[in-house]
């Protein structure tokens, strides 16, 4: 098998994972904290959440899941894009039917684990959050999707290139938490269990996508780079890049120094820099560092 081959056929196998992992994280959360505790989530998933709880239990949560969204990622796949359709299918079906298998063997959701006194439905909540977050920032980073509502984005914008689809994941988020107000009984808890949980799925994902090897990136005016630079890499570890520069308001020319470090050692850089009161430093956060980062022994 030729080289090429064997890179897409490893690039296949890799999404395929990652899409069934991300459906085994998410499906675990919903089984475990939200599908039993009376609260939805948001975008598609949660439409199917609130009619799964208006049919008291007459059609599986998993069955309507399905049907809710396996029509959007086949369309998807039709007129848009065909290998992120299929990936989607495969993802949804994993979420959908990991319930069922938990349930098999036996797991039991934390609403049903502990009494009365110790249950807490903003404890479950906030897990759904957390851990189904973690399941889409797997999706989103390799696919760039992670549900229904990006399959319905990218079919409104297939059909109208100049539609402005912004606010589609907002109106269907703001949908879910309108609806739960009276699927619930006109109750505010769900309510506010379905923003938190929403906002901490989003929390979650913006971290995730950031980058987890994230740094700060450190650029220092000085008019003795050698010195300074050996000190860095000999203390931090990290490389240095010099750039030869001129100061306007002193007319004279000078260094700027670029090192990236670790957000541990930033204590430590102001220290060395503390040492050498004639540099001028400024640093800020690079969310992720890609290539050789490693710290140098």
């Amino acid at each position: 098998m030729k080289t090429g081959q064997m890179k897409r056929l490893s690039g296949w196998l890799l999404d395929l994972l990652c899409a069934m992992a991300a459906g085994v994280i998410v499906g675990s959360a919903y089984f475990f904290f939200q599908n039993s505790n009376g609260f939805a989530p948001g975008g598609v998933g949660g439409l199917a959440t609130l009619t799964h709880y208006l049919m008291k239990d007459l059609i599986s949560w998993s069955f309507l899941m399905l049907v809710f969204n396996l029509p959007i990622f086949i369309l998807l796949s039709v007129f848009v894009n065909r290998k992120l359709g299929l990936i989607l299918v495969l993802y949804m079906l994993v979420q959908s039917f990991t319930p069922q298998l938990l349930a098999l063997l036996g797991a039991v959701p934390y609403s049903f684990a502990n009494n009365a006194e110790d249950f807490n439905i903003v404890f479950a909540c906030i897990s759904t959050g957390v851990i189904s977050g973690f399941g889409f920032s797997i999706m989103l980073r390799r696919f760039g999707a992670s549900g229904g509502t990006y399959g319905i984005s990218a079919l409104l914008k297939r059909a109208k290139p100049d539609m402005n689809i912004a606010y589609v994941s907002f109106i269907m988020d703001a949908s879910v938490v309108f609806v739960a107000f009276f699927v619930y009984g006109m109750k505010v808890t769900p309510v506010i269990c379905t923003l938190l949980n929403l906002f901490i799925a989003n929390i979650i994902v913006d971290n995730s996508l950031n980058g987890l090897k994230n740094g700060y990136k450190f650029e220092i005016v000085t008019t003795h780079p050698k010195e300074l630079s050996e000190e860095l890499m000999e203390k931090l570890k990290h490389g240095v890049t010099e750039m030869k520069v001129h100061g306007m308001y002193s007319d004279t020319d000078k260094y700027m120094l670029v090192c990236i470090i670790n957000k541990r050692q930033v204590g430590e850089m102001m220290r060395i820099l503390k040492n050498h009161p004639d540099t001028f430093a400024s640093f800020e956060k690079v969310s992720e560092v890609f290539g050789n980062f490693k710290r140098k022994v």
